[in-house]
């Protein structure tokens, strides 16, 4: 079955090296992508203010807000730093009416070679917080990222871990699906299947491209590359998503120098043909 349409979400930094916050938020209304998922820098060169009332006027949703986290990169001695920071995050995702906060939640502390210590750092600083998301109606969706980037950026690397830290916290707390991120797992059927569907916070859309030339920066659009999308899809609504699909691409080879407006165009025609 053919995704629905009006469920297509733009994340910004799909075009954020051609256009500004504003043009993007402008852009969506222009080409009928009815969902939007900010970073906190685009929003604090617009300013908080008038990015809410620019996506209240275009009658976007905040699919998510980009990003907290990053417990974990000066150990413990910067753990109260990056609890006060999330802090804010909250505070801006609520004003924004998110439907969750993103956290990346921060590799190996620096200097350690320790991954267990790093992960139970991530746990203290989402336990820290996760009071103040609740009373703010904010859910975290902790992101799984693929494990070439245990080191630098997040130490949580499976939807199986994921599940885990939310069994251990409980209320508030979920996961956001990237498929760039999660697609080699070969448990990751059976660890979707075992999420309940009320912790599915997000489904991110891209594409694997092979070779790559970036393990950052060189994300494919759908359809370009190896990731089955259309079949973690199938898996998500399974176990009861029904949010939308988030596409979220770093090209600096390809997309970050084509016109925007295509972009968008491009984004809408593939998620409707392979998502």
């Amino acid at each position: 079955m053919r995704p629905d349409p009006a469920l297509l979400s733009l994340n910004t930094a799909t075009v954020r090296a051609q256009w500004k916050l504003d043009r993007i938020i402008a852009g969506c209304e222009r080409h009928g992508i009815r969902g939007i998922a900010p970073w906190r820098d685009q929003i604090a060169e617009l300013g908080l203010k008038e990015t809410k009332r620019r996506i209240r006027d275009a009658g976007l949703i905040v699919t998510g807000l980009c990003r907290g986290g990053f417990f974990t990169p000066r150990g413990r001695r910067g753990l109260a730093a990056a609890i006060a920071e999330n802090r804010r995050a909250i505070e801006e995702a609520a004003e924004l009416s998110a439907q969750c906060l993103i956290l990346v939640v921060g590799g190996l502390t620096d200097g350690s070679r320790n991954l267990a210590d790093a992960r139970a750092l991530v746990e203290e600083g989402i336990a820290a917080i996760l009071e103040d998301a609740r009373r703010a109606a904010v859910p975290l969706a902790i992101e799984p990222l693929h494990p070439m980037y245990a080191a630098d950026r997040a130490c949580i690397n499976t939807v199986a871990q994921a599940n885990a830290l939310c069994d251990r916290l409980g209320e508030g707390l979920g996961i956001a699906v990237d498929v760039y991120h999660v697609w080699w797992d070969p448990e990751l059927a059976d660890a979707i299947a075992a999420t309940d569907s009320r912790r599915l916070l997000g489904f991110h859309i891209c594409d694997w491209l092979s070779p790559t030339t970036d393990l950052l920066n060189d994300r494919g659009m759908m359809g370009d590359g190896v990731i089955d999308i259309r079949r973690i899809r199938g898996m998500m609504e399974a176990a009861g998503y029904r949010g939308f699909h988030e596409v979220e691409i770093f090209s600096t080879n390809k997309w970050w120098n084509h016109d925007p407006d295509e972009v968008l165009r491009v984004c809408k025609a593939r998620h409707a043909e392979l998502c």
